[in-house]
């Protein structure tokens, strides 16, 4: 069973849904926000790690944003869906490809590829290590390996590892709903918690704060942070996405969220 994304879906990886990639990003973080986030559990079963005995993988790069980078991520998924991975390297229109990031033709203006070509190069920063503990054998490589703009042909160029394919296409997939992230423009942590429990296995579930705080790898005070973690709550909440109830336990905060609906079906009347 393959799923395939369309205009209104995208294909993503669990693993990188889970872990702290995608998150909010402040303007004050813009010249200091490179993150390293341990991915040894959720990317132990790719080939790559299996194969070679590889027990140790971090992922290290500039932290991605969900207002630009995460909405280029999904073009570059999508374009790998659409031309296939018979060749690590892909070429498209620019116009197609900014489609597939959700930019409408009649939106891209000198600013718009000023952010894509940024968005590319933060991609590109991020690097994904594979380390052996016991034999000491490495292997270091790239979420994008190459992207290239040429506003000549209007092309935009894309390069993948093929040892990565798994990541473009992991067995365990969730299907996103673009409309969720558009309804959700510039409110980046109430996104990062969508793609984040789009992510987790259905039915009901029990995270606690501290758990939202490491996902979306805020970097202002521990207070502020529980308040932009119960604002975007209230904002998944809102659109009819989430229905849970927040429980104090001791010490520990935790959210019982009781059922999820990418359609926004939870929508409260009156």
């Amino acid at each position: 069973y393959q799923l395939t994304p369309n205009s209104s879906k995208s294909v993503q990886p669990v693993a990188l849904l889970r872990l702290s990639v995608f998150t909010p990003v402040g303007t004050k973080e813009n010249r200091d926000r490179n993150f390293e986030v341990d991915a040894s559990d959720e990317l132990s079963c790719m080939e790559i790690a299996r194969s070679e005995g590889y027990d140790d993988i971090k992922i290290t790069g500039v932290k991605l944003s969900m207002s630009t980078d995460f909405k280029c991520w999904l073009g570059i998924i999508m374009a790998f869906s659409k031309y296939g991975f018979t060749s690590e390297k892909i070429s498209l229109t620019f116009n197609e490809f900014a489609k597939m990031c959700g930019i409408s033709s009649t939106n891209i203006n000198k600013r718009t590829r000023a952010r894509f070509k940024e968005s590319l190069m933060n991609l590109a920063s991020v690097v994904l290590a594979f380390s052996d503990s016991r034999s000491g054998r490495f292997t270091v490589t790239h979420l994008v390996q190459k992207a290239m703009i040429d506003p000549k042909s209007d092309t935009v160029e894309l390069v993948g590892d093929p040892s990565m394919w798994e990541l473009y296409r992991y067995d365990h997939k969730t299907l996103l709903s673009l409309q969720v992230l558009y309804i959700l423009a510039k409110k980046e942590a109430a996104q990062s918690l969508y793609i984040y429990f789009e992510a987790m296995p259905a039915g009901t579930l029990f995270v606690n704060m501290k758990r939202l705080r490491e996902r979306l790898l805020l970097t202002t005070p521990i207070r502020t942070q529980n308040q932009i973690i119960r604002k975007a709550m209230r904002e998944l909440e809102s659109i009819g996405y989430l229905d849970y109830q927040e429980v104090k336990k001791g010490r520990d905060i935790q959210f019982q969220i009781f059922k999820r609906s990418p359609k926004l079906a939870l929508a409260k009347q009156g």
